[in-house]
């Protein structure tokens, strides 16, 4: 299992249009791909929409990204390096 922990820095944090970004990149990956709302222990299927979406993840949360399977390692990096970026709405 693969896993890297990082804070959202978007203004808007996880809205429809990150959101939409987000789940378009993991649903590329073999691999199961989780978003783990670190102060809540709370898992998400990051391949969900709906389950990002509910999950309310603002501005300033800290989320770890956990993906298990033959392509795991290359899933999160590309996941924490979209995060990373702000979803280029800066």
């Amino acid at each position: 299992m693969a896993k890297q922990t990082i804070i959202i820095q978007n203004e808007t944090g996880l809205h429809a249009r990150p959101a939409a970004q987000f789940v378009q990149l993991a649903s590329r990956f073999k691999s199961e791909v989780s978003i783990l709302k670190v102060k809540e222990n709370k898992r998400i299927n990051a391949k969900s929409m709906m389950e990002i979406l509910a999950a309310g993840i603002s501005k300033g949360t800290l989320i770890s990204i956990e993906a298990g399977g033959e392509d795991e390692d290359e899933a999160v990096a590309s996941l924490i390096k979209l995060v990373g970026s702000g979803f280029c709405e800066d």
